[in-house]
């Protein structure tokens, strides 16, 4: 079929009083098509008359495609049960000119930033093989919007400590940020409202004061608007987990962090230029980073277990034994776990990222096996025999030494004995005792006993 040019070329030209023959050796068409256009004065190409095989089934077609819940297969297996003779193909032909079942198509957006005016970040779960075993993990990425350059990490949940976290490495990573973040309404940035509405959790909100930005949210349904970092996702995912295995989540996020590098200073065909050669020109209007920037925590509050042990997000850090019971303040951070008991005692663990119950003991937390535990500060019962009886704090040394009993429990019963029974009868017993070289204290108590028998009892004295 000629098209509309070419009808109008012979149209114009038989007007000029060229011959039909002469037309079609030019225009390289046989001499009944010029025949016809010149019979018809029309470019317009004439319909051609052709029946649908569908159009006497369009009614059944209707019923069936709602029925069938939009699958074109299961109308024309129905159709074809039916009685009717038509192949697949034809139905579905049918089926797109007549718009059944089909939306109309929208056009793609285009957005143009300028330099430093915005970076997109959001998420995305994918699997992956770490460690020879599968993981899900979150991929968290971050763009700017004119250069293109990406920083993506992988993290195995993603809360507001891990958003500030990966915010944090990707400002650094930029050496800079935009005055704008754009998010796609995640509960993790958002407190209430979408899109223009958007109202920020105050935490995040005061997050992106301190870099200077503000978050921003997308209208629900409009992808286009964060195209720039929804794109990245399909080519980390056929790209760099292609075929990778990694150790740990160091080695992965490590690895990640020289990939970024590596494809940021090559050629994209999509934007026909190098992402790093456009960060050239984007890096001056970014803004800088403050002079001092704060290393991210999440702060707990926990009780030290019997065992010794600190649990957060169920793995286990040890601390010393001496803070068995005391309330402790943990800061987790990337890489660390600080326990801070007091003013001046701390201990520092190397975080496990996985919540995977496992116990984390550092070898001077746990005494020599037969040495025991070398206290150095004195107990609180010791501390209350100074003040009460400071005259035996000779026996009381010598007790803890030499005496078989638990040393605490002793300290107790020495301390009651004291509250309970006259002072005088207890120095005096406790003086013999000590000059005996008797740390008994069960036997020193029955000393005790003797000397206030007369004062306190009626003895029968044929017992006496």
């Amino acid at each position: 079929m000629l098209s509309q040019n070419q009808r109008a070329v012979i149209l114009d030209l038989h007007r000029k009083g060229v011959g039909k023959r002469q037309i079609a050796r030019a225009l390289r068409v046989s001499r009944t098509a010029v025949k016809k256009v010149i019979r018809s004065q029309s470019i317009v190409p004439p319909l051609i008359p052709r029946a649908e095989k569908a159009e006497p089934y369009r009614q059944e077609i209707l019923e069936l495609y709602a029925r069938c819940e939009g699958n074109l297969v299961r109308v024309h297996e129905e159709l074809l049960a039916a009685g009717a003779s038509l192949s697949y193909q034809a139905l579905t032909a049918f089926c797109r000119r007549q718009g059944i079942g089909q939306k109309a198509k929208q056009p793609a957006g285009q957005y143009d930033f300028a330099p430093g005016q915005e970076m997109q970040h959001d998420t995305s779960p994918h699997k992956l093989k770490m460690g020879g075993q599968q993981h899900a993990v979150q991929i968290a990425s971050a763009v700017l919007c004119y250069s293109r350059i990406l920083f993506f990490q992988f993290y195995p949940t993603f809360q507001r400590f891990d958003c500030k976290v990966f915010l944090t490495e990707a400002l650094k990573y930029f050496n800079g940020g935009c005055g704008i973040t754009m998010i796609d309404n995640t509960s993790v940035v958002v407190l209430r409202g979408t899109g223009a509405n958007m109202i920020p959790v105050p935490e995040m909100a005061a997050f992106a004061e301190r870099y200077d930005f503000e978050f921003h949210a997308h209208k629900i349904g409009d992808a286009n608007r964060s195209g720039r970092v929804e794109r990245p996702f399909t080519f980390i995912q056929k790209n760099f987990l292609a075929g990778r295995e990694f150790a740990d989540w160091k080695d992965l996020n490590q690895q990640a962090h020289d990939w970024c590098d590596r494809v940021n200073r090559t050629y994209k065909k999509h934007i026909r230029a190098i992402p790093w050669n456009l960060f050239a020109t984007e890096r001056p209007h970014l803004k800088p980073l403050p002079i001092w920037v704060p290393e991210v925590y999440r702060l707990h509050h926990r009780i030290v277990d019997v065992e010794g042990y600190v649990a957060v997000q169920t793995n286990r850090y040890s601390v010393p034994v001496a803070w068995i019971g005391r309330q402790v303040e943990v800061r987790e951070s990337k890489d660390k776990i600080e326990i801070q008991c007091g003013l001046r005692e701390s201990v520092c663990h190397d975080r496990v990222i996985d919540a995977i119950a496992k116990r984390i003991t550092l070898p001077e937390h746990r005494p020599v096996r037969g040495k025991g535990i070398n206290r150095t500060d004195p107990r609180p019962e010791e501390k209350t025999l100074e003040q009460v009886v400071p005259e035996i704090a000779g026996y009381v040394a010598a007790v803890k030494k030499c005496g078989r009993r638990y040393i605490t429990l002793a300290l107790r019963q020495l301390l009651r004995m004291a509250r309970e029974y006259p002072r005088e009868a207890f120095l005096s017993a406790v003086a013999e005792a000590a000059h005996y070289g008797l740390y008994d204290l069960d036997r020193l108590e029955r000393m005790i006993l003797r000397r206030i028998a007369s004062d306190y009892f009626q003895l029968d004295p044929k017992n006496k």
